[in-house]
C-alpha cells in the first residue's frame, strides 16, 4: 500500500534537522505486528510511505496511529501545538509486481521530483539507504539501525524484483 500523509501549510520543513529525527522516531514507534512501514520518503510538507497491513482495519488503525504519532512528534520538535496533518490521508493499493516496483522508485527517489539537492545518490531523508533492492549501494549506512522493517508480503519482498533492481539514477514518474 502506498500511503501519503500531508501537513498543513505554515509548518517548518519536515526535512529540517530539527524535525526529521522526530519524524523517524515516530515511524519507528508506529511499527506493529499488523501494520508495518517498509519504506518512506520525507519531503518538505508530506511523507510518502510504503506500508503493509494485515487487513483494512489494521491499515486504518495503523494509519491513524501513525498520524497521531507524527503530529505529536512534529509539534514537539517545533515547540508548538495544534493541527499538523491535513484531514485525510491518501492510499493506493499495489496489486502487481510492476506497481510495487514503480511505487518503490517513486517513494525512494521522490526527492528528485521535488528537485531537492542532496550530496549523495540516495536521499538521506528516506529509507533508500536501507533498501536491499538497489543496484548501487554506495551511500548505504554501515552501522545505523534501520528505521523500517522488512516486508512480509511476496509482492514487496520478492515479486517486484522480476522487473529489475532499482537504480539510484532513476527519476519517479
Amino acid at each position: 500500500m502506498h500511503l501519503t500523509l500531508r501537513c498543513m501549510s505554515g509548518l517548518p520543513s519536515l526535512r529540517s534537522m530539527e524535525v526529521f529525527p522526530a519524524v523517524v522516531r515516530a515511524l519507528r514507534a508506529a511499527q506493529r505486528g499488523t501494520f508495518r512501514v517498509i519504506h518512506f520518503s520525507v519531503q518538505d510538507n508530506h511523507v510518502h510511505l510504503l506500508v503493509e497491513a494485515n487487513d483494512s482495519s489494521a491499515l486504518r488503525a495503523g494509519a491513524r496511529s501513525l498520524g497521531v504519532r507524527l503530529a505529536r512528534a512534529i509539534n514537539r520538535a517545533c515547540g508548538r501545538k495544534g493541527r499538523v496533518l491535513d484531514d485525510r490521508y491518501h492510499t493506493r493499493a499495489l496489486r502487481t509486481p510492476r506497481e510495487v516496483r514503480f511505487a518503490l522508485a517513486y517513494v525512494l527517489f521522490n526527492f528528485k521530483k521535488h528537485q531537492v539537492r542532496v550530496p549523495t545518490l540516495l536521499d538521506p531523508c528516506s529509507s533508500a539507504p536501507w533498501c536491499d533492492g538497489l543496484r548501487d549501494r554506495r551511500g548505504a549506512p554501515l552501522d545505523v539501525s534501520t528505521p523500517v522493517v522488512a516486508a512480509h508480503t511476496w509482492l514487496a519482498r520478492v515479486g517486484w524484483r522480476r522487473h529489475g533492481l532499482l537504480s539510484p539514477h532513476e527519476r519517479p514518474a
